[in-house]
Formats: C-alpha cells, structure tokens, sequence
C-alpha cells in the first residue's frame, strides 16, 4: 500500500521524464531541441533500466517481503513503474511519430523511409552498404555450432528469418545480425541525391533492406531489430580484491553481459519472435517494449548538430568571465584579495582551469590537490595535473573509479596521471568520493599559502556548458585548513577531522542539515520568521522529509526546487501545509545544490556537491560550503533561489499526489524566466 508520508521515488523519476518530455511538446522551444529533448528521455530512461529497474529486480529476488519507504513491497513497485514506463514510451514515440518528424519535413529535414528512397537514392544506399557496413557485419545463423550469441549491453540486433538450405545443409531459419558501435545509427545523404532536402537514412532501414546480401542463396523472409538492456551496476567486493583499478576495469567487462531487464523490438515484430528472444533472455512480459520506431532514440541527439538550420535552434550565447579576472596577471592573486563565486555555464568555466594551469606553470607553487569525479575523454584540467608533475610539484588526484558509466575514463586518467608520477588514490573503499575540490599550494614570502575551489559540479568542461552549477575560489584560513584536513582524511588513515567552516559527508552534514531545519522549527514556534530555502537535484532521504514535515507544522515556510526525484509529499494538511515543490525544467540541467536557512535574519547559505538523498548524506565523501561573503551570499539566494521561486517559463509545480502542473504567467503577470534571464545577464 503506498504511504501517505513518501513517494515511491522510482514513480518520481518517470515523472520528472514527463517534464523533460514535455520541452519537446513545447512549440515554444526550437524544433531541433525538441527533438533533442526526446532524445534526453531516452538517455535517461535507459539509465533507469540498468541502475534501478535492475536494482529493483534484484531486491524482487533477494527479499521480495521488504516494505520500501513508499510502503510497495519490490514487486508492487516493478508493476506500478512498469506501467507508468510503458505509457511514457508509447507517448515518446507517439510524439516523434506523429508531432516531430511532420514538423520537421515541413522544414525539409527528412528520415527517409525504405519505400520512398528514389533511385537514386537507393543507389547511393546499396553502394554505402557494400562499402562501409558489408565487409563489417558477421551474420550468426541459429544451429547447434551457432548457438544463440552474448548479446551485448543496448547494442542494435537484427533477428533474420530465413527461408532455404545453405550450401552445408543448413537450415535452423533464424540467424542473428549484430551492428557494431562504431557504425552510426543515422546516415545523412549527400546533396546530389536528396532533392534539396536535409535527408537521413536510420541505420536500420539500410540493414532491413540490404540484409539479403549476408544470405546468399536464402530467402529473407523476416528482418527485425531488437535491443537489450542490462543490470550494469558494478559490484567490487572489498575482501575480493586487492586492487581496486583492476577490479573495477574487470567489472567493466562483465557490465556489457549483466542480466538483461527490458528488450525492446519494434511495434511489427511478431509475437513468435519477440516470444522467442524474450525466452533467451529470461525475460517476462512487463519487461518487453514494442516501439513505434528504431529501438534507440538516444543516437538521434546528435542529429541537429549534423545540420546547418540555427533558426531551429537555441541561439549560441558566450558565457562571460568577470571583469577582475579577466584582465589579472594571476587568479591566485585575485583569490587572495577575496572570494570569487562563479556560476556557471553563465560565466565561463575557463577560469577553473585557468587555476590548475596557472598553478601547474607557477615556479612558485609546491603542491596541486584535486579530486575527480567526472572530467570528460579530454580534459585540459588533467593535462594541467600532467604538466604540473613533470614541472616537479606534487600532485595528488582523488580519483572516483566508481563514477557511474564514467568509470572508463576515470580508468583511464588514473593510468596517465600514476604513470607521470602523481600521487593517485581512489578515494575510500565503500564511500564514494563525489566532494567537487581542489587546492593549491603556494610558497609566498617564506611561508606556504592555501587556495581552493569548492564546487557544486563535476570538473568537467563539457558538461560545465549545460549544467548550471556554483563554484567558489577561497583563501580563507579555515576553508582552506578544512579542504586540506579532507583530503588527509581521504587519503591517509585516522579520525574524522573536526572541521572549522565546511561540513562533510558521511559524518557532519547530515547532523547540521537537521539541526538547521529543527532551529527553524523552533523559530516559529517562539514566533519569530521561519524560512527554509533549498535547491537541489533529488529528495528522498526520509529522516531529511520527516525533519521537513515536522519543521511545517511548527509554521516554518520552506520552498524546496527539486529538478528530478521528489519523495516529499508537499501540501498535505496537517502534513506538509506549509512546504512547496517546483521543478525547473529547460535549456540548461540545474544542477546547482543550495540551502538557506533563515536562521533569525542571519541567512546562513550553503552550496553542495550532495543532495538530500541516503546515499549523498551516509555513503559518499561530500562537502557543504558556506558563502560568508554578504555580496557573494546575496547573489547564491537570488541567482540559485530566488528567481527560481519566480519563474513562470519553465517552472513546474509539485501536487500532492506527485504530479506536477506547468506554471504559467498569468495574462497581465510579465514572464519570468531563470534560465534566459541569467544568460541574458551574463551573455560576454
């Protein structure tokens, strides 16, 4: 039965798909974003297959009598999110079917099918298969020395119905038709063959056509796609291994052949065949997914960038870099004479890797600290770090190997930085290190100077130009003192440091959150204001909801922005009266963590690389900041909080029941946007 206090967070996640899915419903939006934004649910929801629908599953397993926090048994939740997934992926398809692809061809951008390819077309198509896909595929018939393949982690497959006898005697009927990553899904044509046209070819339309060319002498008489999504979560065991790369590079392997969750197979595919392959995988009917399409929207992200139409586009903007910074000789100097709070993707994050660079090129620096969660296949971050060993300083670089679907490029940096020569550590076994820090070390005037950077996002250049995050440079004595004392604690042994200003995962955060929350309930019991702000990616930790409740019905005022799952149930009488949710959902992810408490006119404000979520507060390494700078402090409440609670653009409001409704500026009410107002703002 569900509980009336907590939301099933499983249900949250679709429903937050449900409000990224609705940019591309709105007309408002450029056309090719749209389509870019049915991309982003595909991304997602494939994500949710192989982490929490494979979690799921395995809990249905191990202990199938466990009463989830929601109050749904595993079982009750799988069926109630099957459902839910089952309607959010027809309405996707339904979507690009009858919405997006019309609107498109109406802009002359076309996906051609089979049956209006001209000749010439088709012509160019035959002779592309013969060149780039022939000499590359491996068809696999069905037989006893041809038993039915590992099907590898959402790869593209084709199941071949055959008519005929080979030239050895052959005739199982079926054979399997792998296509390899490296070919593209999406095939543009040339302009001599697509009458004026922005014209694309689905990689499965050439194959359904052409496959009869890897069956010599057989009759094809059934071609249809089919894609497999696993369990890939990793699981290191700590007793089982003594050295964590290795194991994590061997786990990295296994991940492509984890057991399977979800198989999806077009909307024409027969039930005998569907009926068969789910049989091979061990799969029930909840788990099958017949879509009115290619079975991978996600390749399609790419898309617009292969034409050339701004005028269905967002309109490029140049994110800026403030003024001081700007024309300095040196960002440690600038960081000396005060705080510098950057938000981004508004203002560049050029200047975090300015730090690390400088840094790496000052003769008078000692010693670089960083850690790394997600930095991207190409960092110039890790490239300062290398420059900076093979300048002589010391380098040591906490490297989170278990990043989830990162864990490949984390590998691979531990690697390159270790063989340079730095001090590489991969954090604590059991707790992952997601804090977003560095630190630089500066020997001025015979004595040893500390300056920081502590974020809200990971250090990655390509994802700090859509994520909206906060991140300040410090030299504050205790700050720095207290970024220092964590990264011993990482990665050395010994007590938890009793830090001075910052507040940390898994052993303080927690603690000041609660307290923060139950102060502000005891403000308003002794009638004094009360306010609660916080921003955040997701809300599902209880004894966090259950502070929130209590801190209402005392009479605290608390507006929580909650982009994605949402377990708190506001607006409840008697409950939650007094708690407000919305989401913003658009151009930009935000992803920034702030929180404000009141504190009886104090405001004290926070940025956070964690959310309020079990494993960010007791299972991760995380930091919580406070801005103490009152000009700094001002611009995190209005540029994270504030305007948020304003916007009328892309802003969504949370029922009771876990819906959410568009908020919509009223007809004499003028539009307040976040997002455009700050690009706007801080446009160079």
């Amino acid at each position: 039965m569900q509980s009336e206090r907590i939301l099933c967070r499983e249900m949250s996640f679709l429903a937050f798909n449900r409000r990224v899915m609705a940019q591309a419903e709105d007309v408002n939006v450029p056309l090719l974003e749209r389509l870019r934004f049915i991309c982003i649910v595909s991304s997602n929801l494939d994500e949710f297959f192989e982490v929490r629908m494979a979690s799921l599953m395995r809990e249905a397993r191990v202990n199938p009598n466990q009463i989830f926090d929601s109050g749904l048994t595993p079982k009750e939740t799988i069926a109630r999110v099957s459902q839910e997934a089952h309607r959010l992926i027809d309405e996707q398809y339904r979507l690009l079917n009858d919405v997006l692809l019309p609107e498109l061809e109406n802009e002359n951008i076309v996906f051609l099918r089979r049956d209006v390819w001209t000749l010439a077309q088709r012509t160019w198509i035959e002779e592309y298969f013969k060149r780039e896909l022939l000499p590359i595929l491996t068809p696999i018939g069905l037989d006893l020395s041809h038993p039915f393949p590992r099907i590898s982690n959402k790869s593209l497959n084709f199941i071949v119905q055959l008519e005929g006898v080979d030239a050895f005697g052959r005739d199982s009927g079926l054979a399997i038709v792998q296509a390899p990553r490296i070919l593209p899904r999406l095939v543009k044509l040339p302009e001599e063959v697509s009458d004026g046209k922005e014209a694309f070819v689905f990689l499965s339309s050439i194959l359904h056509e052409f496959i009869y060319k890897l069956f010599l002498g057989m009759k094809v008489v059934g071609c249809h796609q089919f894609r497999l999504t696993r369990d890939s979560d990793l699981s290191v065991v700590e007793t089982a291994t003594d050295n964590l790369r290795a194991a994590v590079q061997s786990e990295l392997r296994d991940r492509e052949y984890g057991d399977g969750v979800r198989l999806e197979v077009a909307q024409n595919c027969p039930e005998p065949i569907y009926q068969f392959l789910m049989k091979k995988f061990g799969l029930v009917e909840h788990q099958l997914y017949r879509v009115n399409g290619p079975v991978n929207l996600v390749r399609l992200i790419s898309m617009p960038d292969k034409v050339e139409r701004p005028d269905l586009k967002f309109p490029p903007y140049q994110p800026s870099t403030p003024k001081h910074l700007l024309n300095a000789d040196s960002i440690l100097d600038e960081i000396a004479k005060q705080d510098i709070l950057l938000h981004h993707p508004y203002q560049s994050f050029d200047s975090v890797v300015r730090f690390i660079q400088e840094a790496a090129q000052d003769a008078a620096v000692v010693a670089i600290k960083m850690t790394i969660y997600r930095t991207g296949a190409d960092s110039a971050l890790v490239a300062a770090l290398l420059a900076a060993v093979q300048a002589g300083k010391q380098v040591t670089v906490v490297v989170e190997l278990m990043a989830r679907f990162d864990e490949a490029n984390n590998v691979n940096w531990a690697t390159k930085l270790e063989n340079a020569g730095a001090h590489v550590v991969y954090g604590v076994f059991g707790y992952k290190v997601h804090a977003k820090m560095a630190m630089v070390i500066r020997r001025e005037n015979g004595s040893l100077k500390a300056y920081a950077h502590l974020g809200t996002g990971n250090y990655h250049q390509g994802t700090s130009r859509l994520y909206t995050d906060f991140g300040l440079f410090t030299a504050d004595k205790e700050v720095v003192r207290d970024v220092n004392f964590l990264f011993m604690e990482i990665t050395g042994m010994g007590e938890a440091s009793r830090l001075k200003k910052l507040y940390q995962s898994p052993f303080t955060l927690h603690k000041m959150l609660i307290e923060s929350i139950e102060r502000e309930a005891e403000h308003a019991r002794a009638g004094k204001p009360a306010k609660i702000l916080a921003k955040m990616n997701a809300l599902v930790e209880v004894s966090t909801i259950e502070a929130l409740y209590a801190a209402s019905q005392a009479g605290v005022k608390i507006d929580l922005i909650v982009r994605g799952m949402c377990a708190l149930r506001p607006q409840v009488a008697g409950l939650s009266e007094n708690i407000r949710v919305r989401s913003i959902i658009g151009r930009l992810l935000e992803h920034s963590r702030v929180f404000y408490f009141y504190n009886d006119g104090v405001e004290n404000v926070y940025i956070s690389s964690a959310d309020w979520m079990r494993r960010n507060l007791f299972g991760r390494i995380e930091t919580c900041t406070p801005v103490l700078n009152e000009a700094l402090k001002q611009r995190v409440i209005r540029e994270g909080l504030t305007l948020a609670l304003q916007d009328n653009e892309k802003a969504w409001q949370m029922n009771s029941d876990g819906t959410y409704q568009r908020i919509r500026a009223s007809e004499n009410e003028p539009t307040i946007g976040l997002q455009s107002l700050l690009l706007n703002e801080y446009q160079a």
